[in-house]
């Protein structure tokens, strides 16, 4: 396997749990070391899974689920304690497997946390204070906040079956090694920025050009020393690199699935951790809480709003989520005190530029069950 053979591959039907643990292998990359201390979780008393679960008014399997979108690592945290964890036989406690955007909520916690140090002023300013070279293209001007929330107006079409796209056009760039840097320039204003929120992979690599800018260090670097030591990872991390050692922000970090829990335990728990506020409580908050009429939970998506990288999922109990495509997720319940980690290789994950092969509308019945069933 190689970079350009593996990219090739994607969205296209084949299977990819032989690959997803091992990208490191094959595309150049970034190391975050193990944590000097290691946290682990607490184990409390197993659960069993629901036998099936109910989606949009019909009974689902819950293993035929779990096999079908190709499940590799199953993890469910309540009040901090393991009380369920499975690994399919590529996965494991060890394994560290693509985030895909997950990777965009912890591009979030650092964004908050220079915020917070004063590296990044304010949100309120444009990006292109910090990112002069993004002048003249679609993000000249345009405010950070608006990054945060997907709604830059940069147009984009991140349809994974449309061989036409831009995620695909932007894959093939990510395939020959190019420069995210050269690509991002070449997409248009569609939208007036801070008006409709459109999903789009770009707007988080402009937040890791930003964070590489305003601290004058790698993603990685200030990462391990703001959050990969902090929340005590139990595995070394890698980001992905483009061809100028640009972390690939957007999608690309490698991790285990009890490390990737933390994110999502952190967030729980308002940015507090073990004595420490590794993240401000209020850009917490403000993360995972829609502050416009296009961010709302059924605009964007019939059933999620949107917060600062953080999908905000309809309900009355505060779900919020990082997704990845191919079914990766940190799903976070805090009425029940829940976070569960899901790590998957969907094969037939953007077969369709819709649920049927998305299944992530469904994945969340499957974890609202899950939550029903952790007494």
């Amino acid at each position: 396997m190689n970079r350009a053979t593996y990219i090739a591959s994607l969205f296209t039907g084949a299977p990819q749990h032989e690959n997803f643990s091992r990208l490191a292998e094959f595309i150049p990359a970034s190391t975050m070391t193990a944590a000097p201390v290691a946290h682990a979780f607490d184990e409390g008393p197993r659960i069993e899974l629901p036998g099936s679960f109910v989606h949009d008014g019909a009974p689902r399997d819950t293993e035929a689920f779990l096999d079908e979108t190709d499940t590799m690592a199953l993890l469910v945290l309540r009040d901090g304690a393991v009380r369920f964890e499975q690994y399919s036989a590529f996965g494991g406690r060890d394994v560290r497997w693509a985030s895909m955007s997950v990777a965009k909520s912890f591009i979030s916690a650092l964004v908050g946390i220079a915020v917070a140090e004063g590296a990044i002023g304010s949100i309120e300013q444009p990006v292109t204070a910090y990112v002069p070279e993004l002048a003249s293209s679609a993000y000249d001007g345009v405010r950070i906040k608006d990054i945060l929330q997907m709604s830059s107006g940069a147009g984009w079409n991140e349809d994974y079956s449309d061989p036409e796209s831009d995620i695909i056009r932007f894959s093939k760039v990510s395939a020959e090694g190019g420069a995210m840097s050269d690509f991002i320039p070449t997409l248009g204003r569609a939208t007036t920025p801070g008006t409709v929120c459109h999903y789009n992979s770009m707007d988080t690599q402009v937040l890791g050009m930003l964070l590489r800018a305003a601290t004058g260090r790698t993603i990685a670097d200030y990462m391990q020393e703001k959050l990969w030591h902090p929340l005590g990872m139990e595995s070394p991390g890698h980001w992905l690199l483009d061809s100028t050692g640009m972390e690939m922000a957007y999608a690309c970090l490698n991790a285990t699935a009890r490390d990737y829990a933390k994110i999502g335990e952190l967030y729980r728990l308002g940015g507090y951790w073990h004595g420490r506020q590794l993240v401000p409580a209020e850009w917490v908050r403000a993360s995972i809480t829609p502050d416009a009429p296009h961010l709302m939970p059924g605009v964007p998506d019939p059933l999620f709003g949107y917060g600062y990288q953080w999908w905000v999922i309809d309900g009355d109990e505060g779900e919020y989520a990082a997704i990845g495509v191919y079914n990766q997720f940190v799903y976070v319940n805090p009425a029940r005190g829940m976070t569960i980690v899901k790590l998957s290789a969907n094969r037939n994950y953007g077969a369709t530029n819709d649920e049927s092969s998305y299944r992530e509308h469904e994945t969340i019945a499957l974890f609202r069950a899950v939550c029903d069933a952790t007494a």
